[in-house]
């Protein structure tokens, strides 16, 4: 399957351009594309900027699965090579959350809503880090994808185990943000998902460090 995601990425950064091509004469005149974190629109254009987002988002969308699939290429770690196929997995997720945002975004203009729903596109980021989480047990250390901090990345046994556990609070996290933000109001909906995106982040850092502080004291507690 791997090797046809090199195509289908083309199609799914292209889905939001045949889209917008298909609604053009019924956008108004004045849209909006910029918003702030509650999805209030705080910038207007007119439907040519509208053009200008929409390239530019399938352009990104294309380019960040091209980045993570050849990545590994630069990558000094002896098994970064073995991330390849779960990297690109990954960035066609990636891929995919950034063509259905750029959809949403047009399909809310042609509504003529004002307003972006984030709690969906904070739902949306949640599956991707569930996603990404259910890969992270298995990327092999590397300095471009994971929890690169110094504990792990100069430690394959702490690399190994940090990931394994960030990976299963990751998909459990990431489950629990996309409900909640669903069920729950824009305002309510921004402060859960950024206080469980800092926790998903720090638990990893600070169990990674333990392990770490573990086996320093046990080094120093082996006889010269």
């Amino acid at each position: 399957m791997n090797k046809y995601f090199k195509w289908l990425i083309w199609a799914v950064a292209l889905i939001p351009g045949v889209y917008l091509a298909a609604v053009w004469n019924l956008l108004p005149d004045k849209v909006a594309i910029h918003f702030d974190m509650k999805g209030n629109a705080d910038r207007y254009g007119n439907k040519t900027d509208l053009l200008l987002l929409v390239t530019l988002l399938c352009l990104m969308s294309a380019g960040v699965y091209f980045l993570l699939s050849n990545i590994y290429k630069i990558d000094p770690k002896r098994y970064a090579a073995e991330n390849k196929g779960r990297l690109q997995r990954i960035g066609f997720a990636v891929g995919i959350f950034m063509s259905a945002l750029c959809c949403f975004i047009i399909y809310s203009t042609v509504k003529g809503d004002i307003e972006l729903g984030m709690r969906y596109v904070f739902a949306g980021v949640g599956l991707l880090l569930s996603l990404i989480g259910n890969y992270m047990h298995n990327i092999k250390p590397n300095y471009f994808a994971g929890l690169r901090i110094p504990w792990t990345l100069n430690n394959e046994e702490n690399w190994r185990k940090t990931h394994l556990m960030a990976g299963k609070l990751w998909f459990a996290g990431g489950l629990i943000i996309a409900i909640l933000c669903l069920l729950l109001p824009d305002t309510i909906s921004l402060i859960i998902f950024f206080t469980l995106t800092m926790i998903l982040v720090i638990i990893p850092v600070v169990y990674s460090y333990r392990l770490y502080k573990k086996n320093k004291e046990a080094e120093n507690e082996r006889p010269a």
